[in-house]
């Protein structure tokens, strides 16, 4: 296993955004930091209420599809950025037998990563399972080449990142391809706006939970003395950036203590912390991001309800 990103870049990294985004106006913070042991969990349950389809619908086009990325590829590397628990990935990997040599996990999360690396490795013994811990906003330029590399960016995390940051992501990212790469891109398309609501925002509150789950970890990691209880969980649809925001809203002014920073911040009575944007897509803004970047949108698939897409795009 190659690693750039350690324990102690992690920290470092929470303490910045942390101060960063509690000092800003308004309050934000990066949905990376969601995704501790308990918040993955979470998540994995929040993949499975009916009210969150995009998993669903990204496995029915993968499902269909598959073999036809497979050909359209003929990939000896396939490269996957925040690759989590490999579970999608396995439709690509059985595509891919007859060509592929060579599979390169990317994750945060060493640990994990390992455990879902070694049962790949142990399923797909022709294929060499190289896994890497990394940031893919910061170290794509060191990420391991490959001959004819596709790059999959799976479950619509690309829609969790700013337009500027999307754009200097896909523009570094164009960077490190080479002629025959390819990149695999999941996005979520944008629809009604009941429906997109109520997928980060479900009956039973596990998404909620989720959410106030960032107050947990910054409480532990960082001595802070957060009251998760008394933070609303929020889930609103910005219609002029097409983008869902969830949000945690103070129920009642209180000043919180974060000791590993030596900081307190103050909120006021209803103010209200921006924790994730899930930026939704049409085909033509993803065309113009991908082509902005020196990338060509060389295929386009989505589900049967049209709910979500892939796209299969190419250095220019």
């Amino acid at each position: 296993m190659d690693r750039f990103l350690t324990a102690d870049d992690l920290a470092k990294t929470l303490r910045q955004d942390v101060r960063e985004g509690l000092e800003a106006v308004p309050k934000t913070l990066p949905p990376k930091w969601f995704y501790d042991e308990r918040g993955s969990g979470l998540f994995e349950e929040i993949t499975k209420l009916e009210e969150y389809y995009p998993t669903r619908r990204e496995r029915e086009i993968l499902i269909a599809r598959a073999p036809e990325i497979a050909a359209a590829t003929g990939a000896r590397t396939l490269l996957e950025l925040g690759a989590g628990s490999g579970e999608k990935t396995r439709l690509l990997l059985d595509a891919l037998h007859g060509t592929l040599r060579s599979y390169v996990p990317v994750d945060v999360s060493g640990d994990f990563l390992e455990d879902a690396a070694l049962q790949i490795a142990a399923d797909h013994p022709g294929v060499a399972v190289r896994p890497v811990v990394a940031d893919y906003e910061q170290h794509l330029h060191l990420l391991p080449n490959g001959e004819r590399r596709l790059v999959a960016f799976l479950g619509g995390t690309m829609g969790n990142m700013p337009p500027a940051a999307r754009a200097g992501f896909l523009a570094g990212l164009r960077a490190t391809m080479g002629p025959e790469d390819a990149l695999l891109l999941g996005a979520d398309l944008v629809k009604d706006e009941a429906r997109l609501v109520a997928a980060y925002d479900d009956a039973a509150g596990i998404t909620a939970e989720f959410n106030r789950n960032v107050l947990h970890v910054i409480n532990r990691e960082l001595d802070a003395d957060f009251v998760p209880g008394a933070f609303e969980h929020v889930a609103v649809w910005n219609g002029a950036e097409e983008w869902i925001e969830m949000r945690l809203r103070a129920t009642a002014g209180r000043a919180v203590r974060i000791g590993g920073l030596d900081l307190e911040v103050e909120f006021a009575a209803g103010e209200e912390l921006r924790t994730e944007i899930s930026a939704k897509f049409r085909r033509a803004r993803l065309e113009a991001e991908l082509a902005a970047a020196g990338l060509e949108l060389s295929d386009f698939w989505t589900d049967a309800a049209g709910d979500f897409s892939l796209s299969l795009a190419r250095c220019v």
